[in-house]
């Protein structure tokens, strides 16, 4: 059972690695967006319009953008903004996800200590021993309790709600339940097998070492249903985690000149020289982009 255990773990992580790497260059591959004008710029003051702005150097702020980000994620403000209630569901279930994910991040680096002669405990002689100790705790407890609550809370909501229920797939109600065995099997683990979470800190010295480590029965189950989990995600929408960053880096806030002879010049037009493969009263399939431009019907 140690191996198989191992052998999924690698798997597991690879297989997450390997589809999410794919998938990123399918998407930076693709044409390049359609160039509308979407306001605000995070570079830029708020409603603010400058004369001649093309004629002057484009300031790029990112760690501003980058911070932006984070305040994002990590409080989702645009769904306390519009759905509060709705919001009491989506957001410890989208933390606990988050913090799920650093907890077993954090597990491998208290492996590695443990592996390089750290000890990792509360009362360790090494700062860093005692920090990874805390900070897997704090995680992990943290993303089992608001994950259980969330995976919940957000099933509920899609359920009770007619205008969430008549836009649920199959599919969501799947992923609820899921991660809810992810959450639920993590925390009875930790309550009542390994409530300082050394057994799993074992188990990656094991990954890391190669000599497998054996343990408890649900810390197994655990260990499985993250797994899974972790080769589950590639076909969800999970993937908007990382390319969030794009569309807001390279589509909200592009304010790239369209200048001629430049590169973005030459993308566009090879974007309208595309067929198109549908047709409307305004366009005609098979015709280009190029023809529907400049056809006014």
């Amino acid at each position: 059972m140690e191996t198989f255990l191992a052998l999924l773990t690698y798997f597991a992580y690879f297989f997450i690695i390997l589809l999410y790497t794919v998938k990123l260059i399918k998407y930076l591959r693709m044409p390049v967006h359609l160039r509308w004008e979407l306001y605000p710029v995070i570079d830029e003051g708020e409603f603010e319009e400058e004369k001649n702005w093309i004629e002057k150097p484009r300031k790029k702020r990112y760690l501003k953008g980058f911070l932006f980000l984070l305040k994002d994620y990590f409080t989702l403000f645009d769904y306390a903004k519009n759905n509060f209630p709705y919001w009491l569901g989506i957001y410890p279930w989208h933390m606990g996800f988050i913090l799920i994910i650093i907890f077993h991040i954090l597990c491998f680096f208290g492996g590695l200590s443990i592996v390089k002669g750290i000890g990792v405990s509360y009362d360790s002689e090494a700062f860093i021993g005692r920090f990874l100790y805390l900070a897997i705790l704090l995680t992990g407890v943290i993303s089992f309790l608001a994950g259980i609550f969330g995976s919940v809370v957000v099933a509920l909501n899609r359920i009770l709600n007619r205008n969430l229920r008549d836009y649920a797939s199959i599919q969501n109600f799947f992923t609820y339940f899921f991660t809810f065995v992810v959450f639920f099997t993590g925390f009875y683990s930790w309550f009542f097998t390994d409530p300082h979470f050394f057994e799993y800190r074992e188990f990656w010295v094991g990954l890391l070492t190669g000599r497998f480590r054996d343990v408890s029965f649900w810390t197994k189950i655990h260990i499985i249903a993250f797994d899974f989990f972790l080769i589950y995600l590639p076909f969800t929408r999970s993937l908007h985690y990382i390319t969030r960053f794009f569309a807001f880096f390279l589509i909200r806030w592009d304010d790239e000149p369209n200048i001629r002879g430049s590169k973005l010049e030459k993308r566009l037009t090879e974007v309208l020289k595309r067929r198109i493969s549908w047709s409307a009263p305004h366009v005609q399939k098979g015709s280009s982009w190029s023809d529907v431009a400049r056809f006014i019907p």
